[in-house]
Formats: structure tokens, sequence, C-alpha cells
């Protein structure tokens, strides 16, 4: 049948063992693209070693695969590619024959070397059962604990399923022996006569592992290369290693949906379902599903894996109420550090702006937190005779990547915003200018210490996200007074929601008209 052969490869009239070795493993075979080893001219001669050739081929691809291993820091796991007992006798078998070969081809006298009566009494006695296991360990034990490394077995010695698996290396060892008499009188082409070898499954080939942590460095850094992922890489990272410790394998071919499907049920019993659902499974779905279109895997375990959330109670409206704002602001514009004689406790005079400019500017533009704290000098400029002030990602993270242009509304300049802007120095407005590479985003740092602060403070109710709720906020009010949504939009930072939004632009003298009809703050 051609599936015995798909191995066997004919070039010119002379046949080979073949095997293509996968692409993580070729740095550690000399960057080969594949395994040959020749099996002379005659096809039937070349199906007769084709085996044993097989056998040795796939032994070097194991030697490299665990050089990969060791290389990352994680050697195979006990158990990882476990095999009936069956098969590793047919391993060892091929395995055997192949190291007769490798003997012949080394001289005459080592193919010479005879067979010792003793230990071919000892290993029909071992096949009987009538060994201790300290004989057993002598006879066969360093093959077993080969297997146990290769990640084929987790037989413990002194246990049935040692002691089963020694009796079969016994056995496989003295039908490798008989091949090896067999082959002094010049036939090569025995078989196994024991039933458990002629009787054995074909062994499917074992898939080249692919690594979950591998698949995730790799999404990631095509996330990075579009300007994203920082966030998804420190927030989803521990997921990941959450994940291969519940499954106790880092190869995500060992994945399965019933794996993916316990690992939630364990985690709901700590976490929130709605944690579960949309940080958890949202994480592991999104890097499987990558995998899946870049054709690393062929399908992704978590796609149908579902995690019902009940609908969040909401007793209040999700952005402050007037009156809520207006506290709000009167105790940020009021704001003064306090003073103290040590230099390295006092406040940084950017961290005190922060929590001064940036509520009322959030409140009159319904930006995200950290698009203001990001702001530079450079962004705040005249357009004409209208105060504007450009987001942008250059200065930092912008969820659209689109920059925008908003006018400032008349309160903020009353408040002084420009005059304090004209006496900072060039650069941030809000953290100190940093130089090299930043292991945080500054202006996420500061917009996260400006939450806890008015938490602190008790001004941010219940069921409100600190710096969430002035989004929500100038959304209800703009629509109290008319704004257009596809202005309100645009000055938020909000993609459109239909194709036709996308046509036309929505410019600084149109938000200025918009802007202009919010209501002052009695501040």
């Amino acid at each position: 049948m051609a599936g015995k052969d798909k191995h066997l490869l004919n070039r010119d009239g002379r046949y080979f063992a073949r095997i293509v070795i996968p692409k993580s493993l070729r740095p550690f075979l000399d960057n080969k693209t594949e395994l040959r080893e020749a099996l002379g001219p005659d096809r039937r001669i070349a199906q007769a070693r084709l085996a044993t050739a097989v056998a040795g081929l796939q032994g070097q691809i194991a030697i490299a695969e665990r050089k990969a291993q060791l290389a990352s820091g994680r050697p195979i796991e006990p158990g990882r590619y476990l095999l009936p007992t069956d098969q590793i006798a047919l391993r060892d078998y091929n395995s055997l024959l192949q190291f007769d070969i490798e003997l012949r081809n080394a001289g005459p006298n080592w193919a010479s070397m005879g067979i010792d009566d003793l230990r071919v009494k000892l290993l029909r006695d071992g096949l009987a059962g009538k060994l201790n296991d300290d004989t057993l360990e002598t006879l066969v034990g360093s093959r077993i604990d080969r297997y146990r490394v290769l990640g084929n077995t987790t037989a413990i010695r002194g246990t049935d399923e040692w002691r089963t698996l020694a009796r079969a290396l016994c056995m496989s060892e003295l039908e490798a022996l008989a091949r090896v008499v067999e082959r002094d009188d010049g036939d090569f082409s025995g078989k196994p006569e024991h039933p458990v070898l002629a009787n054995v499954e074909p062994e499917v080939d074992e898939a080249a592992p692919v690594m979950i942590r591998d698949l995730f460095e790799r999404y990631i850094a095509e996330l990075k290369a579009n300007g994203k992922g920082i966030e998804a890489e420190k927030r989803w990272r521990p997921i990941i290693e959450d994940l291969i410790g519940f499954a106790r394998t880092p190869d995500a071919l060992k994945i399965s949906k019933k794996t993916i499907l316990e690992w939630k049920d364990a985690k709901i019993k700590s976490l929130s379902p709605r944690t579960v659902k949309d940080v958890y499974l949202t994480a592991v779905n999104a890097v499987f599903n990558w995998a899946v279109s870049n054709d690393l895997l062929s399908e992704n375990p978590a796609s149908t894996v579902k995690l019902r959330v009940a609908q969040k109670v909401q007793n209040r409206p999700k952005g402050f109420t007037r009156d809520e704002a207006t506290a709000i602001l009167r105790f940020t514009l009021s704001y003064k550090p306090k003073q103290t004689d040590n230099p390295q406790t006092q406040e940084k005079p950017q961290t005190s702006a922060a929590k001064k400019w940036a509520p009322l500017i959030c409140a009159f533009t319904g930006a995200r937190i950290s698009e203001i704290t990001q702001l530079r000098k450079a962004d705040v400029r005249i357009e004409g005779d209208i105060p504007v002030i450009r987001i942008t990602p250059d200065a930092g993270t912008v969820k659209t990547r689109k920059y925008r242009d908003v006018p400032l509304h008349k309160q903020i300049i009353e408040k002084g915003f420009l005059d304090f802007v004209d006496a900072s120095p060039d650069g941030p407005l809000f953290y100190p200018p940093m130089h090299g590479k930043r292991a945080v985003d500054p202006a996420k740092t500061i917009s996260g210490r400006i939450s806890n602060w008015l938490q602190k403070e008790n001004l941010i109710p219940d069921e409100v996200q600190p710096n969430h709720g002035w989004r929500h906020a100038l959304k209800t009010t703009g629509r109290e007074v008319e704004i257009d949504s596809r202005i309100l939009d645009a000055i938020t930072g909000h993609a459109g929601r239909t194709a036709g939004d996308d046509y036309g632009d929505v410019t600084v003298i149109a938000m200025k008209k918009a802007i202009d009809k919010l209501p002052e703050f009695s501040i």
C-alpha cells in the first residue's frame, strides 16, 4: 500500500528513506530541510530496509527536538509523547537493528562480534517474567530511561507498567538478535515473528510540537509591528502561562477543546465569569485564531467554547451627573499639592498640573484620560482664532490610531490653561521628559494616579469608571444640546457607525460650533 511507503523516495532509480525536518528543528540539524538514508537500487530490498532506516532518522529528529527544548530552558516533559508498550517495543526493535547496521558499516572487527548466549538466556527469562527488578534494570533499564527522556513513558521502576515495558524490551532485543543472526548469513529480509511486534498498529507520525509561547510571541510581534500589542503582552502573558501550567504541556497541538473547557471551569471558581470570558478566553482565542490564519494550527480548540455572563446590574447612569462632575472639577481646579521639605517626597509639578487640568479637558472633550495626560506643549496651538489640542499617536496611545484636532471650550481658556501651556517647557505637559526605552507608559501611569486619587477622595460614585465617566457624560450632554452624533464621535474619537460616516471630514470649525453649545460648569 502507498501509505506504508510514504517515507520511501525514488531518485533516478535509487531509493532513499526520507523525513522532512520541522522548521523549528533545522538549526539543530545543520539547517538541513530533510534527512535521507540510501537504501540501494532494488525496491524490494529498499522496502525491507525502510522501517529500520526511518526509525534511525526519527531518532535524529527526537534528539534534535530534545536539543531545542534544552536550549529554550524547557526540557521535554515525561509523558509528553506517550506511546503504548507495543509501539515502544517496535521503536526499540528498529533502533537495535539500526545500531547493527552502524556496526557493520564500521568494519569487520565490529561486524564479526558474536552474540552473548548468557544475555540471550537472561532476555528469555526476562520475557518470561522470571527476573527480579534489579536484573531487569541491568538488562534494559537504560533503554527504558531513554524512552522516558523522549517523553514516551512515565513508567516507574517496580510498577506493573515498568515490568511490562521491561519484558517487552527483552522481547524486542531477542527479535533483533534473531535478525542479526540472519544478517550474518546475508539475509536482510527478516521480519519480527513475535505477535506483539508482528501485529502492532503502525505508529502515527508525531507532529512537530507547536509551542504556545512561540505562538504568543509571534502574535505580539505582529501587533507591535503595527503599533499595538504592548498592553496585550503585559496583560495576556500571565494568562498564556496559566493555560500552559493547567494543561501541563507547552504544545498547542496537545490542547483540545476539553482542555479549554476544564480550564474555563477551573478559572470561574476564583474569578468572575466576565473576567474569564472577556480576558482569559479572549486572550487564548486571539492567539489561536492568529495561529490558524497563519497555517500554524489546523484549528482553534477554544473557538466554540462559550461562557454565559449575566448582564451587569445598572442602577444609575454610566457617566457623571452634572452635580457629580461639578463637584469633581471644583475639587481638582482648587488642588494644591502638599509641601514637604524632602524633594524626594514632593509631588512633581507635572503630576500636580495633570490633576488640575486633565479632568476639566476631559469634561469638555470626552477624551480618554491617557489621551490628555500624554499631551505635549506642541500639541496645543491656535488654528485661525480657535485654540485646539491635537490628540495624536505621535504622543502616545490613541485607540483609533488616528489623530484628531479638538477645539478647547471657552471655560478651559478662562481658567488659564493656555497660560499654563505657555509657561511650560517643550515636551510633555503632564510628566517629566523621559529618555530611552520606557518600560511603562508614563501617560497611563499619571492617568492611573488621577483615578486612584479621586477614588480615595470619595468623589467617584459606585458603578462609574473614574476616567471613562467623562466620555459618557459628554455624550449625554451633547445629545441634550442637540449636537450631531457624527460630530460628537469626531470630538470623542469614536469610530463612525456606518460606511457613510467615513465620507467627508468633521472640521475644527464644525467641532467648535458644537463645543460652544456645551454649558459651562458652576466652578
